[in-house]
């Protein structure tokens, strides 16, 4: 491997072992340390394609630590590659602080193309459109994952969740909404790989009656932007701010030229 680069950012495989590129078995082999969030993990892998190089931990916990470390390491002139536990290094994984200091630092930094679960799983849905929101793992509490759909209900929402909340979130986005149309994908390129995309009732009652394994990519798909889901969305906003009944008419009615009689329908 000819130097060009003094940082590298690797995916490895999100399941099946051998989806890893040529390229990054020689750059893993070829650099002077690896930075992994689970060594564990990461041997595993290593020692599958007898890569000798050694690790050393990084994670959301010691990040900041490690900072200095990584620097000091690159100025004596050795070379570093990132590995997250599985897929992409930087997509949901720990990275952005170190990244930054060496963007400061005028450190040459290069990603290798490879594995990520969000890419492998929309090559496989449908879509109308291209564009997609993906929005990481969703938050904890159910009016905020409420919150982060309703801002996001017009786009194909992407997000990760784990096993043992892949069924409250479901019906947490349910109860926003009982017509969503989504897609689940779990055990990507693994050999129970499964990928389904339905209403969300149909899916909810298809992992209540199964054993629930895996990590989970889903996508929510837009909802149409009619006229009328636009305005009540418009009245919704309205209410939240606690403008009265009255008033609330009188602005829709005011700003897009709507009748008070409609507005008054969609207010009760």
């Amino acid at each position: 491997m000819r130097r060009k680069f003094d940082f590298y950012i690797v995916p490895t495989p999100i399941g099946n072992i051998s989806d890893i590129t040529f390229r990054a078995i020689e750059v893993l082999k070829e650099v002077d340390i690896i930075a992994c969030e689970d060594s564990r993990v990461t041997q595993k892998l290593l020692n599958h394609y007898d890569i000798k190089t050694k690790c050393i931990s990084y994670h959301k916990y010691n990040e900041k630590e490690r900072v200095d470390f990584m620097l000091n390491f690159i100025k004596e002139g050795k070379t570093v590659a990132l590995v997250s536990d599985a897929g992409t290094p930087m997509i949901c994984d720990p990275g952005s602080v170190l990244l930054s200091e060496l963007k400061k630092n005028n450190i040459k930094v290069t990603s290798l193309p490879g594995a990520c679960a969000v890419t492998t799983f929309l090559s496989q849905i449908p879509r109308d459109t291209e564009e997609f929101k993906f929005v990481g793992f969703l938050p904890k509490s159910e009016k905020q994952i409420s919150d982060l759909y309703e801002e996001n209900k017009y786009t194909n929402m992407v997000f990760y969740e784990s096993p043992n909340r892949i069924l409250k979130t479901l019906k947490t986005l349910q109860n926003k909404n009982q017509n969503i149309k989504i897609a689940i994908g779990r055990e990507l390129s693994k050999m129970f790989e499964e990928i389904i995309t339905d209403d969300i009732q149909n899916i909810i009652e298809h992992f209540s009656n199964s054993e629930i394994k895996g990590e989970f990519v889903c996508m929510t798909f837009a909802q149409e932007k009619t006229e009328l889901a636009d305005l009540k969305d418009k009245i919704s906003k309205l209410k939240e701010k606690r403008f009265k009944s009255k008033e609330i008419t009188e602005i829709v009615s005011t700003l897009y030229d709507v009748n008070k009689n409609d507005i008054k329908n969609l207010l009760y």
